[in-house]
């Protein structure tokens, strides 16, 4: 197991990956209520993402959780930057950046391949390196298989 990450910004700002940190009904009123991306996820569902994530970063202000991004890692060939936010209030400050780069360059997983899915904030990931959005399928659950065929 790794030692916290915890890393002080300008302004009274501090990043922090310790998990047990994490305001996780902060994170999923934002992730529920705010983004076009995770609208209506539970509670238990943002507590399993937290809990089995590669890494967690959360930006705190005066111990209060005001952005937050996960990392989901083979911790071998690559990663996924997941859920990446900072409240409206406190954007312009240049702390999505400061966020993104604590996860994808100064953490365990800095040399590995890295994927993203975002419709957004395109400049912004553009500086560490990622390339246009890819697109997924947003069907519920896990593909379907096909039945096999029992004629001849």
């Amino acid at each position: 197991m790794s030692l916290s990450a915890r890393r002080q910004l300008a302004g009274g700002y501090e990043l922090d990956d310790d998990r047990g940190r994490i305001d996780v009904r902060e994170v999923r009123r934002y992730l529920s209520e705010d983004s076009y991306w995770a609208s209506g996820r539970s509670l238990e569902a943002v507590e399993r993402a937290v809990r089995y994530s590669a890494r967690g970063v959360g930006l705190y202000l005066e111990g209060r959780q005001v952005g937050f991004c996960r990392v989901v890692s083979d911790g071998v060939a690559m990663a996924y930057l997941a859920d990446v936010y900072v409240l409206p209030e406190q954007r312009g400050r240049g702390l999505g950046a400061e966020m993104v780069r604590e996860a994808v360059e100064n953490g365990p997983h800095a040399g590995l391949k890295w994927l993203l899915h975002t419709r957004d904030a395109h400049s912004l990931y553009a500086r560490f390196g990622f390339g246009p959005p890819w697109s997924s399928s947003d069907r519920p659950g896990p593909p379907r298989r096909a039945r096999r065929s029992t004629s001849p």
